[in-house]
């Protein structure tokens, strides 16, 4: 049901502009933050605190990421961008809404913000922050460009069935493709080799200065010169670099000079890793229906799934089969199992006593995302696409099932 033949599609241009790629977040109780439009916390199922020390505000941006969004939204406030919260990341090549907070802030004083290209639609005081993974999920309108084939595409969502694999996209392991690795190298406690890899690797690096310092300092090993020559671009890299210079054997000092959020990147990579592999062999086998022993759930009331009320399949009506993003809390199945030993992991390498701000519990993610209201016309000449998925589907994935070449990362 989900193999698709790559000559069936459509071609064009995804991307031209932000304006081609809309992200409207869909809230905990349903209701879609459509652009333009102003929201109280009424509307969203909230309560308006007067009393509350953070601010939860709608956020609009265009041509913004979200860290650099929050960031000087933050600053006109006064305040950091480690006060801000926000329930999902949203692209920068892209127009979206988002559900966000900052401590510390005043409503009126966000409402007031000037940014070129945000703008804040609703705020009010609250008691709690937004948090990661307060969203159900996106409603996206995607323009294609230039489109030709656009025939195919009800064909290709007439054999996609309402679902598609679920894959996690390509962002998730970097540019250089090598966060998975740092990531398994930290689990495995081996942060000179963590650190080594981060610094050094220069597989799919852009520029050459990076490529030529990278390699340079392969060679050398002398953390302290290859600060003279590392490009000032390379932040990250040159704060630990700096690390190693005053210390040049202490590993895990070096990857805890890093951002926190860079090194959970590392580590979730290695989840990421193992879902997309488990997929992988899943689709391999053509066993996308459930089997004893499998986790499953059910729709919930917006289509999407219900991964809180996960079982075990015992032969009864389910929608969607379950596999595990792995943590020390989890139950692997036999293809996780198989994976992880083919790294050198266990689950209890999720949970590091020299790093226990890296550990991760371990959450569950469906293996066939579903399709929600999907739509298309085309004008002639564009096609645009118009569906919701669940959080943490990405909507390329989708993408590159329609389209006849494979789409680069969101």
């Amino acid at each position: 049901m989900l193999t698709l033949s790559k000559n069936m599609g459509i071609s064009g241009s995804v991307k031209s502009s932000p304006d081609d790629f809309v992200v409207e977040e869909i809230t905990g109780n349903g209701t879609v933050l459509e652009l333009g439009k102003q929201y109280a916390a009424a509307d969203l199922g909230m309560k308006d605190d007067p009393e509350g020390k953070f601010v939860v505000f709608v956020l609009q941006k265009k041509g913004w990421n979200t860290a650099q969004a929050l960031r000087e939204v933050a600053r006109k406030s006064r305040r950091g961008i480690k006060s801000a919260g926000f329930a999902g990341t949203k692209d920068r090549m892209a127009v979206s809404t988002q559900l966000c907070s900052l401590f510390g802030a005043k409503a009126e004083e966000v409402k007031g913000t000037y940014l070129k290209d945000v703008s804040i639609n609703g705020a009010w005081q609250a008691g709690a922050a937004v948090e990661m993974g307060d969203l159900l999920g996106n409603r996206f309108r995607i323009t294609v460009r230039d489109a030709s084939g656009t025939e195919n595409i009800d064909p290709v969502a007439e054999e996609l069935g309402g679902v598609f694999p679920n894959y996690f996209g390509e962002q998730r392991f970097g540019i250089r493709n090598n966060n998975a690795e740092i990531g398994v190298d930290i689990l495995k406690g081996d942060f000179e080799g963590a650190a080594i890899r981060f610094l050094t690797d220069s597989q799919n690096e852009m520029s050459q200065d990076a490529v030529d310092a990278r390699k340079r300092l392969a060679a050398d090993r002398d953390f302290a010169k290859a600060l003279d020559y590392f490009p000032r671009y390379l932040k990250p890299e040159r704060a630990m670099l700096l690390s190693l210079a005053a210390a040049p054997t202490d590993f895990g000092k070096a990857i805890r000079s890093l951002p926190r959020s860079l090194t959970l990147m590392f580590v979730h990579a290695v989840d990421a890793h193992i879902f997309n592999k488990e997929l992988e062999a899943r689709l391999g086998q053509g066993s996308t229906e459930p089997a004893e022993g499998d986790l499953v759930c059910n729709r919930d009331r917006f289509g999407f799934p219900d991964i809180a009320a996960s079982r075990v399949f015992d032969g009864t009506k389910c929608d969607f089969v379950v596999g595990n993003i792995v943590g020390y809390e989890s139950e692997p199945n036999d293809d996780e199992k198989r994976i992880m030993d083919g790294l050198g992991l266990a689950k209890d390498d999720f949970r590091s006593k020299r790093m226990p701000e890296l550990n991760c519990r371990g959450a569950k993610r469906v293996l066939f995302a579903p399709i929600v209201d999907f739509a298309h016309r085309d004008d002639g000449k564009n096609a645009l696409l118009e569906f919701s998925l669940p959080s943490g589907s990405y909507a390329t994935v989708l993408l590159s099932e329609f389209l006849k070449q494979p789409l680069g990362r969101d």
